[in-house]
């Protein structure tokens, strides 16, 4: 039995739901996106919902649409996917990283203050893998400050922070529907707002700069009329094909977040007695997503000294499930740790500790949509043979 660290499971419905647009006509960004909007904004409480080409996309609108440029700053947790702080190098800026909490692996907020500075113009706080960070002092400080904060949420469906869903709390939330994630479009994102100004310009810079979409002119009085470009936009449009493909899934929304808590729940409480592997985080104020299972593998106590000893014995522990079967992987990586930032601002892994500790050891194990009892079951059996 060979088991995967995620799997897309689709119903026939939903596969079929792609054939609509296929047999309309019309692919591009048009009615199936509008739907999909629609139906993303009232399961996230937002009042705006924006459909573009990925999450990274997503971040790099919203930034652009809010005026950042170059020679500002934005800070950015060091532990998160790289494309998180390549949106602040695309448009001029300078990643500002902050280390993170390693109990949660979200940015930790009591050291973001001591990164601002006059250059500093937003904040981006990851949801990371389906765990909200903690908002509110987050919030508090961009207040003071005068900062936006651009919420990366690319994991964040089902994520919510005292009762409210991710991606409604800052200037815009940004989530995405890779593979990966618990909705999937094969490659897509969606941008939250609740700013009615904001969400008119996020719109207008997907679509070139144009001041009306080819679906609104193409029904209205004068379709043989090209549009106005009032900014100068990009092509970051998702197609109905896309969105045919979210907007089915979205019609089980709620369905796909309970199952994929049933599985980490499963997961938590027959590793609770497991002193060597802590399971994610949880707190009352947080409704976790579970986009993935991270844990933090700790053999022994990690500190600087034994991160390198830890790391050899988590990856000779990731062969030894991988030969049983068992995809896993790191959770994610410490950016500050890749080539380029690393050359680039001269960072050393220690710089950011925890960040480092996260890098190196943590484990995500098997959770998807659709993953069999016997699936878990065989997951379960392997890793509490081990003994460390």
């Amino acid at each position: 039995m060979n088991i995967p660290i995620a799997k897309t499971n689709l119903l026939d419905t939903e596969i079929n739901a792609v054939l609509n647009p296929l047999k309309s006509g019309w692919l591009v960004q048009g009615p199936k996106v509008k739907e999909f909007e629609e139906k993303w904004s009232t399961f996230t409480s937002a009042n705006y919902s924006t459909a573009v080409t990925s999450c990274t996309s997503a971040l790099h609108l919203s930034l652009a649409a809010l005026g950042f440029g170059p020679g500002d700053e934005a800070i950015v947790p060091a532990f998160t996917w790289i494309s998180t702080a390549n949106v602040v190098e695309h448009l001029g800026g300078k990643v500002v990283f902050c280390d993170i909490d390693l109990e949660t692996f979200n940015i930790d907020v009591s050291e973001i203050e001591s990164k601002i500075t006059t250059k500093t113009k937003a904040i981006l706080p990851v949801h990371l893998f389906g765990l909200s960070a903690d908002i509110d002092p987050i919030l508090d400080l961009a207040r003071r400050y005068n900062l936006w904060v651009v919420e990366d949420a690319a994991c964040g469906f089902g994520a919510k922070y005292k009762g409210q869903h991710v991606g409604a709390f800052g200037n815009t939330g940004c989530f995405s529907f890779h593979p990966r994630k618990s909705i999937t479009t094969g490659e897509g994102g969606m941008i939250t707002t609740n700013n009615h100004l904001l969400t008119e310009k996020i719109k207008k810079l997907r679509d070139h700069g144009a001041a009306i979409t080819d679906l609104q002119r193409h029904h209205g009085a004068r379709p043989y009329l090209l549009a106005d470009h009032p900014v100068a936009g990009y092509n970051q449009r998702m197609t109905d094909i896309q969105a045919a493909l979210g907007s089915a899934q979205m019609d089980r929304a709620n369905d796909i977040v309970l199952e994929r808590t049933k599985l980490a729940l499963g997961y938590d409480e027959v590793f609770a007695d497991l002193n060597w592997l802590r399971t994610p985080f949880k707190h009352s104020d947080y409704d976790h997503g579970y986009q993935s299972y991270p844990c933090l593998f700790m053999p022994e106590k990690i500190n600087p000294q034994a991160i390198k000893k830890i790391n050899e014995k988590r990856n000779k522990w990731m062969d030894d499930l991988q030969k049983s079967g068992i995809s896993t992987r790191p959770a994610t990586h410490a950016v500050h740790m890749l080539s380029f930032y690393k050359k680039k601002y001269g960072l050393m892994p220690e710089d950011f500790p925890n960040a480092y500790a996260a890098d190196q050891c943590s484990i995500s194990l098997p959770l998807f949509h659709g993953m069999e009892p016997e699936e878990q079951g065989r997951v379960i059996e392997v890793i509490k043979s081990y003994n460390f």
